[in-house]
């Protein structure tokens, strides 16, 4: 099963021609050609050491401009809001947070995009698998209650 992947993810890499059109040098892809490479938004720059493993040393670099550092313990951003994009939200406790935008979205994978003081996206991360009490969790250390 792991050779499939790998042999799938060089293919579609040789296939389109991605490799020479890498610039390692510190620049990051938006979060939208992450996706269509296959990474999640929420892609642990820890787990591109794992691609040697498997012999995927040449998705590398697409994994390095993807991923995000691990959070500091001692270090708390908090943002000026967050906008939620949801088919539904189900009860009240999104009243709970400063700054929080319901953002409905038919059809939509959940998707919470933390804002900074001017108002531009932050960050942006996919939600799908998360719970509410993950979700309200993480609202806590992102957000200002109320």
């Amino acid at each position: 099963y792991k050779n499939e992947i790998k042999t799938l993810l060089v293919c579609v890499v040789e296939q389109f021609g991605l490799l020479p059109h890498v610039n390692v040098y510190g620049a990051q892809l938006s979060s939208e050609a992450c996706r269509e490479l296959g990474f999640s938004s929420n892609l642990l720059c820890s787990s591109c050491n794992l691609l040697g493993q498997f012999n995927l040393n040449q998705l590398d670099p697409f994994c390095r401009q993807c991923c995000h550092e691990e959070a500091q313990l001692e270090t708390r951003k908090l943002y000026a809001g967050a906008v939620l994009e949801v088919s539904f939200v189900r009860s009240d406790k999104p009243k709970l947070f400063r700054g929080l935008q319901i953002k409905y979205v038919r059809g939509s994978d959940p998707v919470l995009k933390l804002l900074d003081d001017n108002g531009n996206i932050a960050e942006e991360l996919s939600i799908l698998k998360w719970n509410t009490d993950s979700v309200e969790e993480f609202l806590s250390e992102k957000l200002e209650r109320l």
